[in-house]
């Protein structure tokens, strides 16, 4: 071998290695997650045992590091996707982005925060998410539902049709796709995760994991089996401490 062949294959090496180690702030931890995929980014919180909410809600397993984390990948996004029952749970209304984030999208052409699209089979949505007009949201939803939202004049919001009965989450992600919303943030819930999975849709996953106990079974059920014939394969690319917290994000 080579002297530049070695050297190539020195840096294919460091290039592959994940980042492993600590982090001192949310400005170090959030440069490891600048360059988003084109496609969907997930980004959840577990508990060390397992569970993806407490209550019935992620809020409680989470720290001030992993919130503001949060709003710092909402800035990456053109769209965060989320599932009915997660938006409610957590009463969520449109992204608030800071300052910086603003001015750092409007460097890329990206004048306004990105809409909360929620995949929702009912069509039903939090009010304050439909509260500020100047932001309105995405009701990702079924034909059906669609065609009960049409009729109705108390939601101000976007409606896209991705199935006739159900909604069929591959066609989702191609519809955002279509309307120049390619790098989706998707923040759960478990059911809204399992179908994007088994959809084969999901580019990247950041999982949170927190120094918490929380004897909560896991959430969603699912009525079938999972069509992959085998689990998709991820590539780690860094896992990284804060205070107790656990942070990781893996690859397709």
């Amino acid at each position: 071998m080579t002297a530049s062949e070695q050297h190539r294959e020195q840096a294919d090496t460091v290039h592959d290695s994940p980042r492993v180690g600590t982090v001192s702030d949310i400005a170090e931890l959030a440069s490891c997650y600048a360059e988003p995929p084109d496609g969907v980014r997930v980004n959840m919180i577990y508990s060390a045992d397992g569970a993806a909410v407490f209550g019935g809600r992620a809020g409680p397993l989470s720290g001030q590091t992993d919130q503001q984390l949060l709003k710092i990948l909402r800035g990456f996004a053109d769209v965060v996707l989320v599932g009915a029952g997660t938006a409610r749970a957590e009463n969520y209304g449109p992204v608030q982005l800071s300052d910086g984030q603003q001015a750092e999208r409007q460097r890329e052409g990206r004048s306004k925060p990105p809409p909360i699209a929620v995949i929702s089979k009912t069509g039903r949505l939090p009010t304050r998410l439909v509260s500020d007009p100047n932001h309105p949201p995405l009701l990702v939803t079924c034909a059906q539902s669609a065609a009960r939202h049409n009729r109705s004049s108390d939601q101000r919001c976007g409606v896209l049709v991705a199935g006739e009965d159900t909604v069929d989450v591959a066609r989702a992600i191609a519809l955002l796709r279509a309307h120049g919303l390619s790098r989706v943030l998707c923040e759960g819930g478990p059911t809204l995760l399992d179908e994007l999975v088994d959809a084969d849709v999901v580019a990247e996953i950041c999982v949170t994991l927190a120094p918490k106990l929380a004897a909560s079974q896991p959430v969603g059920h699912r009525r079938q089996p999972s069509r992959l014939p085998l689990p998709a394969a991820l590539r780690l690319e860094h896992a990284l401490a804060h205070d107790d917290y656990l942070f990781l994000k893996y690859r397709r």
